[in-house]
């Protein structure tokens, strides 16, 4: 019987290279909902760009990826469009309101946060939470929560 994406991701995904992080993005976009928002949580380096990257090719997003560190958010046009917003600089909830990103944080796109930490008010109910991390071999693990 084959295993679904979202399974693998549960159970952990490990991969060796940024093209194999974001051959399972790709297919984790293809199982999505509508008007998904993920919620990716790991340290600097730790590949949630790279992931984003993924998401954004199994979206049928054409344009280039990059983190949106210092715009804080990138829209990507695709036949879904991906929200790719990135909270690292923002000090505290209150500055999405102060931002007015509060209206991004509503679909219809997928929406993509990395340091999901710091506007965790924001989250909406229904975020599928995902763990990136770099192993102790150098490699990258993927986790659903």
């Amino acid at each position: 019987m084959a295993t679904s994406i979202c399974d693998r991701l549960r159970a952990g995904a490990v991969t060796a290279s940024a093209e194999e992080t974001q051959a399972i993005a790709a297919e984790f976009a293809r199982a999505l909902p509508p008007d998904s928002t993920l919620a990716l949580h790991g340290n600097l380096g730790a590949g949630k760009t790279t992931f984003v990257q993924g998401l954004a090719r199994g979206l049928g997003v054409t344009e280039h990826v990059t983190s949106p560190t210092f715009n804080i958010f990138t829209l990507h046009r695709g036949p879904v469009h991906l929200l790719h917003l990135d909270a690292y600089r923002l000090e505290s909830d209150r500055e999405v309101e102060d931002l007015l990103l509060e209206d991004f944080l509503i679909s219809p796109w997928c929406l993509a946060i990395e340091w999901p930490e710091k506007i965790s008010a924001w989250l909406p109910a229904g975020a599928l939470h995902l763990d990136l991390e770099i192993t102790p071999d150098q490699r990258h693990s993927i986790r659903l929560r």
